[in-house]
């Protein structure tokens, strides 16, 4: 097989460390790994060169929310253009946004086939634009279509977005492709008495655990609002990450009388996941508004027990090895009185977490790139 040259368009890209981020770097480790070459094409970032390797930044500027989204300033060097984007099998862009609109200008100069990954409900984030909800939300599902519809195939990481992309009026080719994790990684995770006592657990406590983003999106007072509804002063939560709605959440545990029971860690290690999620009694997913949930594959590679909200792309993702409970704060409260003594042993997780390889994602897109190989030019 000739080896395929891709180009990567993204809004966001490292430092940040995000579900897109990750999702990117695994598909594009996977795809360096069978001999591809991968360029990357993202936004200068407070804390990044302006040249890493196969990743190439462009000029960026500070937008007006609290976000770690830059705007794009979409120009590329002569050099990159002749040197990079010319000699491109693909273009996938990971946007509908600048970057995305730099990839479809550039496929379609240079006759380039384009995939699009869908990695966000963007009408799930109406409240971060100054602007009247509905209008936002229109607005939001307007755009996804046209963008959408513009690109010869559309990677969606669940089958519920699949559907959802068919309800927004989308008419291309979809294709049904799960985001990656380093499953061997995850599941080499083990229950560490030490760091149980690290982050405050006594004995006879049982640590829940949310990883993620601090955002309105994410729900996250919900947890805080049954662990209030149970009482029990056995249950801890530890929450795995930051982000702009974290001074709101921990003023909403001071008002339900919780914030006792809570450990907010900040941003923490990708390496120090692993026993996290092995070392909770139970992972919580409070979200309905993710197209997959990372955290969802890495918390099933882990072992955890997993109490998520109701979403049909979190049943898409657990399947039966999980409780899926109502997003209410009584659905939760009942399921967080009902965790297991022991967890144990699950095989319908590891069996559903290999589901999630980066060797099964890189399969099905290599497979999709190739479907959508087009004669090479002649100079």
């Amino acid at each position: 097989m000739e080896p395929l040259r891709l180009g990567f368009f993204t809004e966001i890209y490292r430092p940040v460390v995000n579900g897109v981020v990750a999702s990117v770097e695994a598909l594009a480790d996977g795809l360096r790994s069978r001999g591809h070459e991968v360029y990357c094409f993202a936004p200068h970032m407070p804390g990044s060169a302006d040249a890493e390797g196969l990743v190439f930044r462009m000029p960026s500027l500070p937008l007006p929310t609290r976000t770690a989204y830059r705007l794009t300033l979409p120009l590329v060097s002569r050099a990159n253009l002749n040197g990079i984007i010319k000699r491109l099998t693909t273009v996938h862009v990971h946007s509908p946004f600048v970057t995305g609109w730099m990839g479809l200008r550039y496929a379609r100069r240079y006759g380039l086939p384009i995939v699009y990954t869908y990695h966000t409900q963007l009408e799930e984030y109406a409240h971060y634009v100054p602007f009247e909800p509905n209008a936002t939300r229109f607005a939001a599902t307007q755009l996804t279509r046209a963008f959408a519809n513009q690109a010869d195939a559309v990677v969606v990481p669940t089958p519920a977005m699949a559907a959802r992309l068919r309800e927004l009026g989308v008419t291309v080719r979809i294709e049904i492709v799960p985001s990656g994790i380093d499953v061997a990684r995850f599941a080499a995770g083990r229950r560490d008495a030490a760091l149980r006592a690290r982050l405050g657990l006594r004995l006879g406590d049982r640590m829940l655990l949310y990883v993620g983003r601090l955002a309105k999106e994410k729900n996250v007072e919900l947890v805080l609002r049954a662990l209030a509804q149970t009482g029990d002063e056995s249950l801890k939560l530890i929450v795995a990450g930051d982000g702009p709605h974290r001074h709101e959440l921990e003023r909403a545990a001071s008002e339900a009388g919780v914030l006792p029971a809570i450990r907010f860690l900040g941003a923490v290690a990708r390496d120090e996941l692993p026993d996290l999620y092995a070392s909770a009694d139970a992972f919580v997913m409070p979200s309905t508004t993710e197209t997959q949930g990372l955290v969802l594959a890495e918390a099933l590679a882990a072992g955890a027990f997993i109490i998520a909200a109701d979403a049909p792309q979190n049943r898409d993702v657990l399947g039966d090895a999980a409780c899926i409970v109502q997003p209410t704060a009584h659905a939760f409260a009942e399921a967080l009185a009902a965790i297991p003594a022991e967890a144990g042993e699950h095989p319908a997780r590891a069996r559903r977490a290999d589901t999630f390889s980066i060797a099964h994602q890189t399969d099905r897109m290599q497979a999709l790139y190739e479907s959508l190989r087009r004669p090479a030019r002649i100079a």
